[in-house]
């Protein structure tokens, strides 16, 4: 099994992709390694995001959800708001300003679960962190 090292701030995490979400692992896999910085969400509650713009992946839904457990990783390709990577740490209802909103799941946190509450609490209160994915 291929697994994703992701370190975020100062904590790292292990990760694999889904499987039921095919392309959208095909896309990110072809950013990787992929180096961002992750900030809170403004509408979604407990979840960092990587704001992305107008990118354009030409992607679709598959394995898509507006309510993602702590450790699940989407990407939201774009539409009704910007395109965006969502880091789920706690409770999560995936939102914007225009309402809700679903994302592709495409990658799950399997290892350093319990340091998910501390990531999300760091961003929160002390602002953005360096976030790296790379395979491992």
């Amino acid at each position: 099994m291929e697994y994703i090292r992701i370190t975020a701030g100062p904590y790292e995490f292990r990760a694999v992709f889904e499987n039921a979400a095919p392309k959208t692992v095909a896309v990110f896999r072809s950013l990787l390694p992929y180096r961002q910085k992750l900030i809170h969400v403004r509408w979604s509650g407990e979840g960092l995001w990587i704001p992305l713009g107008e990118t354009d992946f030409g992607l679709g839904w598959e394995n898509h959800t507006a309510h993602p457990s702590a450790g699940q990783i989407l990407l939201y390709p774009g539409g009704i708001s910007e395109t965006e990577i969502l880091f789920c740490y706690g409770g999560v209802s995936f939102a914007s300003k225009m309402g809700s909103l679903a994302a592709n799941h495409f990658l799950t946190i399997v290892e350093g679960t319990e340091n998910l509450r501390a990531l999300g609490e760091l961003v929160l209160w002390k602002g953005a962190q360096d976030v790296v994915f790379e395979v491992r």
